[in-house]
């Protein structure tokens, strides 16, 4: 291994292993001693947008119809713009001190860790690992859905819209689980770029399909549909479920940008300077929120004006189209493809999290540290058996609560506004020594309160719904 000096030339012959062979390996290293990076701003924003553009840009025609044609467009355009900002912040924090030579901070937890220190730490790993783990669980459950939805789109082609055409979840559930125990055995983000990109084209594929169904249902019914203030309380629904909707819907809205608890790990895998990792990430996520904001507001707007009040969870799974069938085939399987993309993306730091800490307390465990060469491939049977046993817990857990889409939602209500914003706000802060009481000092602690107020507002719209979700729960239930 190499030293930690700042280039070659500071390098003495020595400094380099008799593993590496000879002196030339130091340029297959970066200046932290690690293998060299190799991502760049097509890869980070290939991982930006398969984070970002998940199957619940579909359920966004669902959002605005709780709110309107006012607010619903301002919330996405609201969010859409703390996300970047915050997102450029917390890009800044990637290395402590000197942008260019500064620290490298591996993880989220390691940027809390170099700038504010003590009982942060801890706060910000619970919520960052409680929050991916949720996803892995949702992302499990959106999967059976979409798959099968597939079944059920061929069965009402065949038996016509009055058949019920159910069938359980949990085999797809199983089925999915299969699959990531394999994508699993990938060993880190940075080996990870294809398939993010695969996922991003697959997410592109679904989101254009349903604003291609949208558009022609609009064009259907001979105009828009919907109101300026949203669904109207009447005999279907009470001043306190438009109440509760409209919280829910603001949520989703803010949520369906969150990115941030996997961001530093995704600039890790971005090459060295120049430019500065921070400055390409920024440029990614620029793209990256444009591109998803597009998306967003074409998707659920097309969506509402197709269907108004009665627009459904999710334009592809929830039968708002039944026709043409094959199509929607075709958009499901780009949700489960995009979905097993995805499920990686926000795994990785988790697997990357438990494998660092095993290899520091038992780094002389042949179990941890050996790999086994298969071709190409480099196997690890503790790899293997811990990651093949978390899909198998996320997978059982899926198919126990089936309704836990609405306990991520919650998960994602209470890590929004620390993950998303506060912790951004408080290391760049710190980082840039903004003085206490100025201007811009008032102004992102404002922005971080105004954050945490939609969280709480948010997270109690997401408590309701489990609370009715639970007055229906029958454990594995399709």
């Amino acid at each position: 291994m190499v030293s930690h000096s700042n280039g070659p030339k500071h390098m003495a012959p020595m400094e380099v292993s008799v593993e590496a062979g000879n002196a030339g390996a130091g340029e297959w290293l970066d200046d932290d001693g690690r293998p060299r990076r190799t991502g760049t701003f097509w890869t980070a924003s290939a991982h930006i947008i398969t984070a970002v553009i998940g199957s619940g840009v579909l359920s966004l025609a669902w959002a605005i119809a709780q709110l309107g044609w006012v607010a619903g467009p301002a919330a996405m355009l609201l969010f859409a713009f703390v996300t970047y900002y915050t997102a450029t912040l917390l890009a800044e924090c990637y290395r402590t001190g000197d942008p260019e030579t500064g620290k490298r901070n591996y993880t989220y937890m390691d940027a809390v860790r170099s700038n504010l220190g003590g009982a942060k730490v801890v706060f910000c790993g619970v919520i960052q690992y409680a929050n991916l783990v949720g996803v892995a669980i949702g992302y499990t459950i959106a999967s059976s859905i979409s798959m099968q939805a597939i079944r059920r789109a061929g069965c009402f082609h065949k038996n016509g819209h009055a058949v019920p055409c159910k069938s359980s979840s949990n085999p797809y559930m199983i089925l999915f689980g299969i699959t990531q125990i394999l994508f699993s055995q990938i060993p880190d983000f940075d080996q990870i770029w294809w398939l993010s990109i695969v996922a991003a084209v697959m997410s592109f594929t679904y989101s254009s399909i349903g604003l291609a169904l949208g558009i022609a249902q609009t064009v259907s019914n001979g105009g828009f549909k919907g109101s300026l203030t949203g669904i109207s309380i009447g005999a279907d629904v009470t001043s306190t479920q438009k109440i509760w909707h409209s919280l829910q819907a603001f949520g989703d809205i803010a949520f369906a940008y969150s990115f941030s608890n996997i961001l530093i790990e995704i600039q890790d895998t971005i090459r060295a300077p120049p430019p500065s990792e921070s400055k390409v990430m920024q440029k990614a996520t620029r793209l990256s929120v444009a591109t998803t904001t597009i998306f967003y507001m074409l998707c659920g707007c097309m969506g509402y004006a197709a269907f108004g009040d009665n627009a459904p969870d999710n334009l592809l799974t929830g039968f708002g189209f039944y026709e043409p069938f094959w199509l929607l085939d075709v958009a499901n399987v780009a949700i489960v493809v995009h979905l097993v993309g995805a499920y990686q993306v926000f795994c990785q730091p988790i697997f990357a999290f438990v494998e660092r800490r095993a290899a520091a307390a038992w780094p002389d465990s042949a179990f941890i540290s050996r790999e086994l060469r298969v071709g190409p491939f480099a196997l690890s049977l503790f790899r293997l058996t811990w990651r093949s046993a978390f899909v198998c817990v996320t997978t059982v857990v899926a198919m126990l609560l089936p309704f836990f889409g609405n306990v991520v939602g919650f998960l994602g209500a209470v890590s929004f506004w620390p993950l998303t914003v506060y912790f951004p706000v408080e290391m760049y802060i710190k980082q840039r020594r903004v003085p206490r009481g100025s201007t811009k000092w008032i102004c992102l602690q404002t922005l971080s309160i105004c954050c945490l107020l939609v969280s709480i507002a948010a997270a109690a719209g997401s408590i309701a719904d489990v609370i009715d979700a639970l007055k229906v729960y029958r454990p594995f239930s399709s």
